[in-house]
């Protein structure tokens, strides 16, 4: 049995719980000498990305061969065999400093593997394309393997075993069952395809990783650095902290205003937590309650504009889109995520009758401002760059030079020359993992695009849906509604499902890449906007980070909370409810998006009421609480209840609202009769 017991939040003991419960932070220690050259290889990538990125013209192939050379040399010598391998320098013959002399030769090898083919002269490269040299297939092969072990000791298991499981469809295509029989192609053809050209590893989960993705993580950091981070947590007490149930107010206002700089669920968790999670507890949330509300409420962070996770990046390369358009379809998504999680942290304060933080306990809005206020200048020009149409690269370095400026100027959280040296060696180790995992997804995404695995898996998935929407349609009263309404709704219920299970080990960013090339054609086949398509793998993705058994946010704010896990991880789903149901309602309604094909206020007003009204409802079944307890029964009418604003219109709001109206009747009724003390 777990102890509700608080841990003694040390730094060291936060540290240690990010590295436990994230293994894209699970670097080995290292001894003092290979650890100078590592930081100057870690701020040597900084420094290259900004430039290439800011105000270098290199060959696209060749400024991936470069990016993926950085990311898999240091991933060698920075993330040892086992998670657990090297929790001290060890010494010895085999070992130099810390790290082992193979995993030293290994990053030779993946850097040699990775810049043999962007160094060759291009028309070389042109020719060679279709008929690889023996030269071309050993290093192809070489980078394939070495990437896929980078991606297990940085990522984990899970995706290089799915990515083994392509590469095995891809050879043996002829002995697949059913829709999913193909031609099948030698191990010659599928390196040429993953190897030589640019639709695998060196395609465009790692070419926007290379361009985008390295520029917006090394802003977060720095952004944190000067203070923005803490401005966001005082700002939060500020607006929230006063009420009931204030520290938990307190962690859904810090970690969406987090969310705008980091897209890490974990860091955020981990961030954040270490000052919220106590907080809840002293004003008597329980301690699971306490750490599944700030893992809920940091998850948003990957789906809360402007910065997002790396997943937005390759939505904008996909779709062929403005990031502002991308960013404006996420706002109210984002918004309605943590609007679900403030109403059940509301309702559970209400029925424990929690009280908020005193005023000696919150920090003073006038002081929180004069001391931090510079250090919403670089966010400020990110977001000016962006909505006036510049690329996000261009944004992005502008406002990492922002960041420096202010950071040198600014006379709270001042930014030293050894500042930022750490900060822009942090950023560059803080994409190693994400990288390595652009190019193992690199080679499913080459295995669908050589195979054309995507259309027949989509075909399976609306066949599959459209056989069960047969069967339920035929149950009155289900009948009412046409298979084909049927069709989509399992289709997306299908998708849900696989997103759920593919996150449970794997980062969004992959779990969307993968997932899209199922779902993008399957809901393409039912009408669905490939805008609305990509958006609902995407947040089902993110689900996963507070999805149990592996929950692994929900998991790390245990560590911080001292409470059951598995509890915590439980807990925060049904926080997270509303992020489960939001995908639903914007497929029906694309309104909600606002940038949606058929967009109209009149269409997004009724949307956007009718989703408030069904996460409220969920909330409040879920909670078991509106203005005194629920009885069993109320809760179940009401959760039912709650489902018809999933398709949001006039007629299911009013029915819906109808439904629920006798429960409000009942509960002032109870409320009369047993008043609870308010906080």
């Amino acid at each position: 049995m777990v102890s509700d017991k608080q841990p003694e939040l040390t730094p060291e003991l936060l540290a240690e719980i990010e590295r436990k419960y994230d293994p894209e932070t699970a670097f080995r220690p290292t001894g003092k000498q290979i650890g100078m050259v590592i930081s100057a290889v870690l701020v040597t990538m900084s420094v290259y990305h900004f430039y290439a990125s800011g105000f270098g013209l290199i060959r696209e192939l060749l400024h991936r061969g470069i990016h993926l050379s950085f990311v898999l040399g240091l991933v060698f010598v920075l993330f040892g065999w086992r998670k657990e391998d090297g929790t001290e320098p060890r010494a010895g013959a085999l070992r130099f400093q810390g790290v082992p002399w193979l995993d030293i030769v290994f990053s030779i090898m993946a850097v040699g593997a990775a810049l043999y083919l962007p160094l060759l002269p291009p028309e070389i490269v042109a020719e060679r394309v279709g008929n690889p040299s023996q030269s071309d297939v050993l290093m192809g092969t070489a980078l394939l393997i070495l990437t896929l072990e980078a991606t297990r000791r940085s990522v984990g298991p899970t995706l290089p075993i799915i990515a083994l499981l392509f590469i095995c469809f891809a050879l043996f295509g002829p002995l697949m069952p059913g829709a999913l029989k193909h031609g099948g192609a030698s191990w010659l053809g599928l390196i040429n395809h993953l190897y030589m050209t640019n639709q695998g590893i060196y395609g465009v989960a790692i070419g926007v990783m290379a361009q985008y993705v390295f520029l917006f993580i090394l802003f977060g950091v720095l952004a944190t650095r000067i203070g923005l981070g803490q401005l966001f947590i005082d700002l939060a007490m500020v607006i929230a902290g006063r009420y009931s149930g204030g520290p938990a107010k307190v962690a859904i206002f810090s970690s969406a205003f987090m969310g705008t700089i980091s897209g890490s669920s974990i860091a955020n968790t981990v961030t954040t937590g270490a000052l919220t999670i106590p907080a809840m507890k002293r004003v008597g949330y329980p301690a699971h309650f306490a750490a599944a509300t700030e893992a809920t409420a940091s998850t948003g962070g990957q789906i809360t504009p402007p910065i997002l996770g790396a997943a937005a990046f390759i939505m904008v390369e996909y779709l062929e889109i403005p990031l502002r358009d991308v960013l404006a379809a996420a706002l109210f998504p984002a918004l309605l995520h943590y609007f679900g999680i403030f109403i059940m942290v509301h309702l559970e304060a209400k029925k424990l009758g929690l009280r908020g933080l005193r005023a000696e306990e919150l920090p003073k809005a006038a002081v929180v401002l004069k001391e931090h206020w510079l250090s919403l200048i670089p966010l400020g020009i990110l977001v000016y760059l962006i909505l006036s149409g510049k690329t996000p690269d261009y944004a992005a370095v502008y406002g990492i030079i922002a960041c420096v400026v202010v950071g040198f100027l600014n006379p709270v959280n001042r930014l030293t020359i050894p500042d930022l040296w750490d900060s822009l060696a942090s950023g560059a180790k803080n994409t190693l993992a994400v990288g390595a995992a652009a190019a193992t997804v690199g080679v499913v995404v080459g295995v669908v695009t050589l195979t054309g695995v995507g259309f027949r898996l989509g075909y399976v998935v609306v066949q599959t849906a459209t056989d069960i929407g047969a069967f339920v349609g035929s149950i009155w009263p289900l009948s009412y509604f046409a298979l084909e309404q049927w069709a989509l709704f399992f289709s997306l219920v299908l998708i849900a499902v696989s997103c759920i299970i593919m996150g449970a080990g794997i980062p969004t960013t992959a779990t969307y890449i993968i997932l899209v090339a199922v779902a993008a054609p399957a809901l393409a086949q039912l009408q669905v906007q490939p805008l609305v398509s990509h958006f609902f793998v995407f947040y089902y993705g993110v689900l996963a980070d507070i999805t149990p058994p592996v929950a692994l946010a929900a998991y790390a704010a245990a560590g911080i909370a001292g409470s059951n896990p598995f509890k915590t991880g439980n807990t925060a789903f049904r926080l997270g409810i509303a992020k489960a149901l939001v995908p639903f309602v914007f497929v029906y309604s694309p309104a909600l998006l606002l940038v949606a094909d058929g967009f109209t206020w009149g269409a997004f007003t009724v949307t956007l009421a009718g989703a408030m009204m069904g996460i409220a409802s969920l909330g409040v079944a879920f909670s078991g609480f509106l203005f005194a307890p629920l009885r069993k029964f109320e809760r179940w009418w009401v959760a039912i209840a709650s489902f018809l604003f999933i398709a949001p219109g006039l007629i299911t709001m009013g029915i819906g609202m109808l439904a629920i109206l006798p429960v409000v009747v009942l509960q002032l009724r109870a409320k009369k009769r047993a008043p609870l003390a308010e906080a």
